[in-house]
């Protein structure tokens, strides 16, 4: 594979989980999460992975309301890994804000910024920073709109109808990337694909549940959007996000690893109206098509490679960790994905793809 373009980026997502352990009881608080994450991206950026990135929620079960803050703290500290949210709700946020964030992010870390927007899964930032769920999808489109303009020129004139006009204004600092990455992500929406693959722009497809094969009607979707509107397809990057956990074996992997999912998705469920997360369903969705990724290094690397042969993604992102997990096994399965799922997935794909 010499065309860097089509190289597998390997990286690792997170939420900043500060839930209580399922096992100890023992509750982590978001001090002590916001280091730990630290420590992780230092230790990814020295194992090799390619990208790490931390998305935006408002609830006490997770740390991450500032992801630009958490990179920032780590930028200085790494070399060579990508910095991203994953993702920011840029709904209820302030698209002149954002990228200012993102580019003082991009000076710090020398180029290694980028953004992920999106909708959000959770609604709780709506009411906290005075929005509508009523205008739940033209803020989105209002917002990304005045985003890329601002990325794109440093004096910008925008008029739109949810935030006040600016009239030939610049926003500083600028980026060290010209232009700073703004990704699009999406859980399935049909809409999502098609407006990525029409404004050009990278996209990430979050795929926690069913088999990851079924989104490749929605990545055709994408590809046929950016045709339509003169964008070579070949040159746009796919991502997708998984929850997963890597493990000296398979068992381990698992048993450690579904006691906090268990929790932390049965807590959603009930939000959500959602049946009970059982040992069995989340069996099934470990199998080799199924959407977790959680075995030993060799699995993993196996699962990884067909999701790259069904869907043609370079990005995958490993989430970890879906509950509250002890930062020693995070760490050591951020050390099993770099060191050896990585090089597994990588060498796997030179030989199939030369």
């Amino acid at each position: 594979m010499s065309d860097q373009k089509n190289r597998m980026e390997i990286g690792i997502s997170t939420f900043l989980e500060a839930t209580p352990n399922p096992v100890t009881g023992e509750a982590v608080s978001h001090a002590e999460r916001l280091r730990d994450a630290v420590e992780e991206i230092v230790l990814a950026d020295q194992v090799g992975l390619d990208v790490y990135g931390i998305g935006e929620h408002h609830r006490a079960d997770y740390a991450g309301t500032a992801p630009a803050v958490v990179l920032a703290a780590a930028a200085a500290m790494t070399k060579r890994i990508r910095l991203t949210s994953a993702v920011t709700v840029l709904s209820s946020d302030d698209p002149v804000r954002v990228y200012q964030q993102f580019s003082t992010l991009d000076g710090i870390s020398n180029g290694r910024a980028e953004i992920m927007a999106g909708r959000g899964s959770f609604i709780e930032s709506f009411p906290l920073f005075g929005y509508s769920l009523d205008d739940y999808d033209a803020l989105f489109e209002e917002k990304l709109e005045l985003l890329l303009a601002i990325r794109d020129s440093e004096k910008v004139t925008w008029r739109g109808g949810h935030r006040p006009a600016i009239r030939n204004l610049g926003v500083y600092p600028r980026s060290v990337q010209q232009p700073l990455p703004v990704w699009i992500a999406s859980g399935g929406n049909p809409e999502s694909a098609i407006r990525a693959g029409m404004l050009g722009l990278p996209i990430a497809f979050a795929i926690i549940g069913g088999m990851p094969e079924s989104f490749r009607p929605l990545v055709h979707l994408y590809k046929e959007a950016a045709a339509k509107a003169g964008h070579d397809p070949e040159k746009l990057s796919i991502a997708t996000h998984s929850h997963g956990f890597v493990g000296e074996t398979t068992e381990q992997a698992a048993d450690l690893f579904f006691p906090p999912t268990q929790a932390q998705m049965n807590v959603i469920g009930r939000e959500r109206g959602w049946g009970s997360y059982t040992r069995a369903t989340f069996d099934a969705a470990r199998s080799l098509r199924g959407a977790l990724y959680v075995g030993d290094p060799e699995y993993v690397a196996e699962k990884i490679v067909l999701l790259r042969k069904n869907l043609g993604v370079n990005r995958f992102f490993l989430h970890i960790n879906v509950g509250t997990m002890p930062h020693r096994d995070v760490m050591r399965a951020i050390e099993l994905l770099g060191t050896k799922v990585a090089p597994l997935v990588h060498r796997e794909l030179e030989h199939t793809e030369a």
